[in-house]
């Protein structure tokens, strides 16, 4: 077996997404392929590998990212629900890395409730975490830092990258946004995106179980019954700087006073509440699109891009 040296082991990069959806990826095709805002994600795709036949172990937010960690199913690493506290003592694939000499860093969200452990440096969400104007929570403690959070966790992550790293280690750097998590905030370059777009309706949008169990019926994530006026945005968040409410009004008060004019019924009012949940959630993977190529031209720029791995998951 050949061994690699120190300076020749390469850097990683993961960046993960919370509820990105393959169909909202142009490099995956879908329904939605020629609206998904996804180049630079479709970049990776053509210059490494898309994976095409993969599979989640655990699809809710906290119980994924402690399998990642772990490389444990649920029921082995003991954190299998939203809500409970990961033991941060067991192994995990950072702690191992570190051990072997890679500086290991983690930005964004985290939802594990327990410490980040396995990392030289972390600064991360507190929960779930809003879309605006989050707190960040780090060794030094908490501090709410103003702006959009898909942008805030990318400026964490190149400044550490820029200021913060050992050069002479190799590094395990995670990036972990909250978008495009419900309820689908757009931040401020993309409030209009598609606004003059009617985005294509899939199939399902009509489904009515029938011939489903239960646990299909009973469900409640449909798009006729379940979105909420915050989903909507037919009243704007609580947590918004006045010029972000500013931003946010003249965004969507013009769209919502058409609606309630028009005040859809029926099945025109499911296409009108689709097409408001669609475009915001295509909006806040703009936003993660745009924050992902910033990130891979600091890699190109710095010859970093030559001997790290970077993955989009």
């Amino acid at each position: 077996m050949t061994s690699v040296h120190a300076d020749q082991r390469p850097n990683i990069l993961f960046v993960f997404t919370d509820d990105h959806a393959p169909h909202a990826i142009g490099a995956y095709g879908g329904w939605l392929k020629d609206a998904a805002p996804t180049p630079n994600i479709d970049q990776l795709a053509r210059q490494g590998v898309l994976f095409e036949n993969s599979f989640c172990t655990n699809s809710i937010c906290g119980p994924s990212r402690a399998v990642i960690q772990t490389g444990k199913h649920s029921h082995i690493n003991g954190f299998w629900k939203n809500g409970q506290r990961f033991d941060n003592t067991q192994q995990t694939f950072p702690k191992i890395l570190q051990k072997n000499g890679y500086q290991t860093a983690v930005f964004g969200k985290w939802h594990l409730a327990a410490l980040p452990t396995g990392f030289d440096h972390y600064e991360v969400l507190k929960g779930q975490g809003p879309y605006y104007n989050p707190p960040i929570k780090s060794a030094e403690g908490t501090a709410k830092i103003e702006g959009y959070t898909t942008d805030i966790i990318t400026d964490l992550t190149l400044d550490w990258l820029k200021n913060g790293r050992d050069r002479e280690k190799p590094f395990m750097l995670m990036c972990q946004h909250k978008a495009p998590h419900r309820n689908w905030q757009p931040g401020p370059d993309h409030l209009t995106m598609y606004d003059d777009v009617e985005m294509p309706e899939p199939e399902t949008l009509w489904d009515d179980y029938e011939g489903r169990g239960a646990a299909a019926k009973t469900q409640a994530m449909t798009v006729a019954n379940h979105l909420s006026k915050n989903d909507l945005k037919l009243t704007p968040p609580r947590n918004l700087t006045s010029a972000q409410l500013e931003a946010w009004n003249a965004a969507y008060e013009p769209k919502n006073a058409k609606f309630e004019r028009d005040n859809p019924q029926g099945k025109d009012r499911v296409r009108w509440q689709y097409q408001r949940y669609v475009k915001d959630y295509l909006r806040c993977v703009a936003s993660v699109d745009d924050n992902f190529g910033r990130l891979l031209q600091y890699l190109d720029e710095t010859g970093l891009a030559e001997n790290t791995i970077v993955m989009y998951s």
